[in-house]
């Protein structure tokens, strides 16, 4: 969605939001609107958040039903989930990368692998953040973790005895 698309308000809502209309972009003659409702919140807390605050536009239109905070903050949430499969799809494993098993039983075995992986990466990212003091674990780089694991493994076959 176009960051200047035009909402107008319809009506507004108890919570804060406010009904409008939109039309597809293939809607040149602007015949079809379609009803949403739309959620305007900000950030706090969170350094790179938009000054001016973000616009959720949804089909939820009962706002009894849906409060405006609820949606908001399932969108918000969303997006952590976002980012975790970025980081196992696109930097953990590498945009290249396929699972190289050729049966269900070995492609579910390099799924847990890689999350396991992932798992002991967030889990050092904790103890760093924890060593530093105030620094909260959402504030140290995942890439850069994964970068310092990958430095510190050396490359050969695994021993298989210490």
């Amino acid at each position: 969605m176009s960051y200047n698309r035009v909402l107008p308000v319809l009506r507004r809502l108890p919570d804060g939001s406010w009904l409008s209309r939109i039309h597809a972009g293939t809607d040149h003659e602007h015949r079809f609107p379609v009803a949403v409702r739309v959620i305007a919140y900000r950030l706090p807390g969170v350094p790179d958040a938009e000054p001016a605050g973000y616009r959720l536009v949804t089909d939820l239109l009962d706002a009894q039903r849906y409060p405006a905070g609820e949606p908001a903050e399932l969108y918000r949430q969303r997006w952590e989930i976002e980012s975790v499969l970025g980081e196992i799809k696109t930097r953990q494993r590498g945009t290249a990368v396929v699972l190289a098993s050729k049966t269900p039983d070995g492609a579910l075995q390099q799924i847990w692998a890689h999350l396991l992986v992932h798992h002991a990466l967030r889990v050092l990212m904790c103890r760093t953040a924890a060593a530093a003091g105030d620094l909260g674990p959402d504030r140290v780089s995942f890439t850069d973790t994964l970068r310092a694991a990958r430095r510190s493994v050396t490359p050969g076959p695994f021993p298989l005895s210490c």
